[in-house]
């Protein structure tokens, strides 16, 4: 239901531009807040349908209308803890393909302030001395501090310079693309760490099947 006002209750929110990110690639949407001289709404999510952001609020005092401006406040603290995590897969599915081979492709992702989850084409089990050289590989990037260098080109020359992505989505024309040293080329919404200084401990929690060849990888950041 389209509402001119709204004082009370849940509601959605939709802005001309936000600073928050829509849940998108695996990763949730940022929380926060959106305020007034006249209202505060707290941002519990954030989507985004068809390029428009969404933002899910409950209003917690005052009233808000369309054409209403309001100051918009992210979550800093959760949202670098995503970021850290969301870069954490990139550098993961880097080291699954060094390690188990070039078949190993995304197959779904759940990126979280407190953890990750990665799936991915591969048809036998890891085992757990593969499982400790892709961790190792990943803690030595991570060790290393490598810049994470976001650049925005086309789709065709993303494709030709041999970046990762999962192209059975709508991409557009201009894509924003994350490289982290030689190790990893991915296509990539973001948002993602300066340096992979800041993501902390690698550790693998669990690894199982998720489907037919797929498996799945849980870990976090210490």
């Amino acid at each position: 239901e389209a509402l001119d006002k709204i004082d009370e209750g849940e509601c959605s929110i939709v802005l001309d531009t936000t600073a928050f990110y829509g849940e998108g690639g695996g990763q949730v949407g940022d929380t926060g807040s959106l305020e007034n001289e006249n209202a505060t709404l707290t941002v519990n999510d954030t989507k985004k349908h068809d390029g428009v952001f969404v933002h899910l609020c409950p209003v917690e005092s005052g009233s808000v209308k369309v054409g209403d401006t309001l100051n918009g406040t992210v979550d800093k603290e959760r949202r670098q803890a995503i970021a850290r995590n969301h870069s954490a897969v990139h550098l993961l599915q880097a080291a699954l393909r060094k390690a188990l081979g070039d078949h190993v492709c995304q197959r779904g992702s759940n990126i979280t302030a407190e953890r990750l989850r990665f799936d991915f084409s591969h048809p036998e089990k890891v085992t757990p001395e593969q499982l400790k050289i892709v961790e190792d590989m990943v803690n030595e990037v991570i060790k290393a501090a490598i810049p994470v260098v976001m650049k925005e080109i086309s789709l065709e020359e993303a494709k030709a310079e041999g970046f990762t992505g999962l192209f059975e989505s709508k991409y557009g024309e201009v894509v924003k693309t994350y490289t982290i040293g030689d190790f990893s080329k991915e296509i990539c919404g973001g948002p993602h760490v300066e340096s992979t200084g800041k993501l902390g401990h690698f550790k693998i929690q669990k690894e199982q099947s998720s489907g037919s060849g797929i498996r799945r990888i849980k870990a976090i950041l210490e």
